[in-house]
């Protein structure tokens, strides 16, 4: 008998007709005689109303008070697809994240999970029911609801499956598994059949939606096995697996970009020791995650540093940076929220030197400026202006060579 992770997300629970559908799923999979975890989103749209009503308050919420409200959105789910086996003849039990003790750190609407305490699901599965658990949500050391960002019952059931050594995690989403892009930016798109976990884990981190980031860390650190199906067909979807020689062969395996940044430039930054880590550590407390950094070249002991952050936390950040500029007798800082961030990424890059100069003559030749650039062992990312990004992206795939699928080794 396996035991077997499955997660839903909001398009999957969308509504009850749906539910319903998610119901049937977890009972096959449990009659092919594997015990079986669900973990569910809030049904679609559902977290947005929740943040609207946040919004009408007041612009600036208490991050404790917006968790409490938005959690919410996954009690509904749990309970109702839990209902649905049952009407289906199944035996379920719901739990809510503090049920099951999925103990977090205490940075609200974006904690991390610390530990999980598995005993009450361990005890359901031997009474032979399905047990359906809210994703998204945790509580910290205090008793606090808090929730793990967008995306965050990703998190949810790969740490669960680790927890519960599970024999394999299964995202189930509106899409059949992972393409080389967007098929929305780009038809010639192709569903992947493996990735590994690294490429999965910076597609994630540079836009990719199709995976929380936090979610892939959990599974290639515990060696989940994880799968990325369609909730509404039966095609195998995408492995994410440890990475084997054969996925060398290709330089680039997919291309992702992501609109949610912005970008704060500060001038006349005095160009002496510990400056930038006056700047960095300032934000690090606000918990503001810092993604491009690019610094100019001294010039009469002042330079220029242009950063990247969440589009989220662009209010935020000039703030903090705008105190510090006045600390260091910096000179002025200017934002701007019209940019977007595209990166290509493929293990392959480790072996085939070029690829960093192929891209950018690929940009230029589309008349594509770029303002950052950032680069690891397997992705180049540039920073361009927002309205180019389609374009870019579209570019870059065909430019690849991953409008067709590669030749069998």
């Amino acid at each position: 008998m396996a035991l077997i992770v499955q997660k839903y997300g909001g398009t999957s629970v969308g509504d009850t007709d749906r539910m319903k559908n998610v119901a049937r799923r977890c009972i096959a999979a449990q009659k092919a005689g594997n015990d079986v975890v669900v973990v569910v989103s809030a049904m679609s749209g559902e977290t947005n109303r929740l943040l609207k009503l946040v919004a009408q308050i007041t612009d600036r919420p208490s991050e404790r008070e917006q968790d409490v409200v938005v959690a919410t959105g996954e009690q509904v789910s749990i309970g109702l697809v839990a209902m649905a086996i049952q009407a289906q003849g199944g035996l379920a039990t719901s739990f809510l994240g503090h049920q099951v003790q999925i103990v977090t750190d205490s940075i609200f609407s974006k904690a991390r999970i610390k530990r999980i305490d598995a005993d009450k699901i361990v005890e359901a599965l031997k009474q032979k029911h399905i047990v359906v658990v809210a994703g998204f949500q945790g509580q910290d050391e205090q008793g606090n609801v808090t929730t793990l960002g967008r995306g965050g019952s990703d998190t949810t059931a790969v740490a669960l499956a680790a927890a519960l050594k599970a024999d394999a995690c299964e995202i189930y989403t509106d899409v059949d598994g992972v393409y080389t892009t967007d098929p929305n930016v780009c038809p010639a798109a192709r569903k992947l059949d493996r990735i590994s976990y690294e490429e999965m884990l910076d597609l994630a981190s540079v836009g990719a939606k199709v995976l929380q980031i936090r979610s892939v860390e959990f599974a290639m650190k515990y060696k989940v096995p994880l799968w990325v199906k369609s909730s509404f067909t039966d095609d195998p979807g995408t492995l994410v697996c440890e990475e084997d020689k054969s996925m060398e062969n290709v330089v680039v395996s997919g291309i992702a970009y992501d609109k949610n940044e912005a970008k704060l430039a500060i001038s006349g930054v005095p160009d002496v020791p510990g400056v930038a880590a006056k700047i960095f550590g300032a934000l690090d407390a606000q918990n503001i995650v810092v993604d491009l950094i690019v610094q100019t070249a001294s010039k009469d002991g002042k330079t220029d540093l242009s950063f990247t952050v969440g589009k989220t936390d662009l209010v935020k950040a000039k703030e903090v940076v705008e105190r510090v500029t006045k600390d260091i007798n910096a000179g002025g800082v200017e934002t701007d929220g019209d940019v977007a961030k595209v990166s290509i990424v493929g293990v392959g890059m480790r072996n085939h030197s070029g690829v960093a100069a192929k891209m950018f003559q690929i940009l230029a030749s589309e008349g594509i400026n770029i303002q950052l650039i950032s680069t690891s062992e397997i992705k180049v990312s540039c920073l361009i202006q927002s309205k180019y990004t389609e374009l870019a992206v579209r570019a870059l795939h065909t430019a690849f060579g991953l409008d067709k699928a590669p030749a069998a080794s």
